[in-house]
């Protein structure tokens, strides 16, 4: 039976290997082809040449790049954080109403994945328009006199992704306060304890799985956003996805935009570290209690 049982574990089952395969052809071969390509150089006229040389990682940390760089962790960050003081709230309500309630709720954060992406975009680029709604209505109560331009300016690219990445949010926090006890905030209100204190002292840590896990659903993603950007900043917000994307299609540099897309990866590669590492002790924390 302990033979078998090795055996198994050996092999991989019949039923694995068309994973396995996707995994290695779609993404393994990919991903080495482009570590492949951040080592060559460009040719004249936007092919590549076959000259291995280091020249494109060191070209990234101009300080151009850098800026680049910590302007996308920034706009990425704050993005996330945007997305948990919103969803927090959101899931606390859905994780509190009744079944038909939680259901409909549940239901109005899901309906936005039934649009495309960049539909939804560019609805946010109407909607804060010269002469769209919100300065229409602004101007027709009095709180403006004149339109306010939204459009280009990095507030219009936060409102984008905070508008497209909060369900990320929501939906992890909504499992996690969904797995609550409540009834550890009556006892606590029942000790005396204060509203702040039941919230930093134990609806917070005791949903820190969740809090991760939707941080991490957001700001991965939006660290690589280059649609968002391109809509709603024009040619005044460059971000690295935006970067990498013009190096592959304007500028065809494509070494160098191989070169960007591993560090983005690294980046995003250390982020998921520190979020395996945060939800372990997370877990270790809910195990002690």
């Amino acid at each position: 039976m302990a033979e078998r049982r090795s055996a198994l574990l050996k092999a991989p089952p019949v039923i694995v290997l068309p994973a396995l395969g996707w995994f290695l052809w779609f993404l393994l071969v990919p991903l080495g082809i482009v570590v492949v390509y951040s080592f060559i150089t460009k040719g004249i006229y936007g092919g590549v040449v076959f000259h291995f040389t280091g020249e494109n990682y060191t070209r990234a940390t101009d300080w151009i790049y850098l800026r680049i760089f910590w302007n996308s962790l920034k706009l990425a960050s704050l993005t996330a954080i945007s997305c948990l003081l919103i969803g927090y709230p959101m899931a606390y309500v859905m994780a509190t109403s009744s079944a038909r309630m939680r259901s409909a709720l549940l239901m109005l954060v899901v309906i936005p994945f039934w649009t495309n992406f960049v539909v939804r975009a560019y609805a946010i680029k109407i909607l804060f328009s010269e002469l769209g709604p919100v300065n229409q209505i602004g101007m027709a109560l009095g709180f403006i006199h004149e339109p306010v331009i939204f459009a280009n300016t990095d507030f219009s690219v936060w409102l984008g992704m905070v508008t497209n990445y909060l369900p990320f949010m929501v939906l992890p926090l909504y499992v996690a306060l969904e797995k609550f006890d409540f009834s550890l905030m009556e006892a606590a209100r029942d000790l005396g304890a204060g509203s702040l204190d039941i919230l930093m002292k134990i609806l917070v840590p005791m949903t820190k799985a969740g809090i991760v896990t939707g941080l991490i659903f957001v700001f991965t993603p939006a660290l690589g956003e280059f649609v968002i950007p391109d809509l709603l900043g024009g040619s005044k917000t460059m971000l690295i996805g935006s970067l990498v994307t013009e190096q592959f299609l304007k500028t065809r540099d494509w070494p160098f935009g191989a070169a960007l897309s591993l560090i983005l990866i690294v980046l995003v590669m250390g982020t998921l570290v520190i979020y395996l590492r945060v939800a372990y002790g997370a877990e270790k924390e809910a195990e002690g209690v």
